[in-house]
């Protein structure tokens, strides 16, 4: 397989266009943010370094040449930098990387948060993604790299509409429509700029929030549809409960009280103002490791972490949902842009 930047897929190349061609080459803004339709299964899984293998950027230069060597089919492979591998960087460190907190109602298990070093792989074929994930920790460890904690998710209706790419989230709840349209507008919400105050090997990169949010559906599917409907915000369709279509804007400023969508909502909680939408490109999937536990691989990038998703989770304290979801893990990671000077900025 092939992996040799922040992004490679196996087997063709994916334009910033979504178009294919023949050679493997690295990527960023396609495969990993773009708004395109994301692949429908996934193994995400996070390493820790041997302290004793020496230097970081020797470590992690290891493990990509090594999972660069192996043939592979048509997978993604894509890295997140953890803030443990920047210590003692200064400078070099991405300015706002740093451990994920845990926010009110988080139950983080610190054997399922946070590491060195996030591994996604994502494809259309399960069994190609489950042998591609074998086949880089089988790298990892030959180079002194150890599992941390890992899962597999899936994207169930996986598709694109109005050039928004869909699932169905375990609540059964389509979600992806606060999505951008456009690649200028992924790039805009999720790719570091020059003059943000970053690393110069930083720009183009993005960082990446993971969040294992497990849900209580036996809980959930005890209440009516309308009711789960004015938890959530919109319909189970996408449309508003003020009646505008998908693709329109709700009128919250028309219902100040909540009498149509609750103010306690999480849609109305998550983006107010609809329209000047959180600066975050989503890219979740769902997951089940049975005895029900199931839920989201919350899964989101932005140029802006204080003003992305750590905006949208202040305003989401006391929200009605609360009482059905539960964070277990997760964290912080920075995904490089394409070539190589980002391992160099390890040390």
């Amino acid at each position: 397989m092939g992996a040799g930047a922040a992004a490679v897929r196996l087997g063709d190349r994916v334009s910033e266009t979504g178009e294919r061609s023949g050679a493997v080459a690295d990527t960023v803004s396609a495969p990993v943010l773009g708004a395109h339709q994301p692949e429908s299964r996934a193994g995400v899984f996070v390493l820790d370094r041997d302290q004793s293998e020496g230097e970081v950027g020797r470590a992690v230069r290891a493990l990509v040449e090594g999972a660069r060597s192996d043939d592979g089919g048509d997978t993604l492979v894509a890295f997140g930098l953890g803030t443990s591998l920047f210590e003692g960087a200064g400078s070099r460190a991405p300015r706002q990387l740093r451990v994920m907190p845990s926010f009110a109602g988080d139950l983080l298990d610190p054997a399922q948060s946070h590491g060195d070093l996030l591994v996604r792989v994502a494809g259309e074929d399960a069994a190609a993604v489950r042998k591609a994930v074998a086949d880089v920790k089988a790298v990892a460890t030959e180079v002194g790299w150890t599992v941390r904690w890992g899962i597999d998710g899936f994207r169930a209706d996986n598709r694109v509409e109005e050039s928004r790419a869909l699932a169905r989230n375990p609540f059964h709840f389509t979600e992806g429509f606060g999505n951008p349209e456009t690649e200028r507008e992924v790039a805009d919400r999720a790719l570091v700029r020059e003059g943000q105050g970053e690393p110069a090997w930083a720009v183009g990169g993005s960082y990446q929030v993971v969040r294992v949010i497990r849900f209580a559906t036996e809980l959930w599917d005890k209440d009516s549809v309308p009711e789960q409907e004015r938890i959530m915000g919109r319909r189970r369709d996408g449309k508003w409960l003020d009646g505008a279509s998908v693709g329109e804007e709700p009128n919250f400023a028309a219902d100040p009280k909540g009498r149509q969508t609750p103010l306690d909502s999480h849609v109305r909680l998550a983006a107010p103002d609809r329209r000047n939408p959180p600066p975050i490109v989503r890219r979740s999937y769902s997951y089940d490791r049975g005895d029900g536990d199931a839920g989201i691989i919350f899964n989101c990038y932005q140029r802006d972490l204080a003003k992305g998703f750590e905006a949208v989770q202040k305003r989401l304290e006391g929200e009605a949902l609360a009482k059905y979801v539960l964070t277990t893990g997760g964290g912080y990671f920075f995904v490089p842009p394409p070539g190589d000077a980002w391992i160099d900025a390890l040390g």
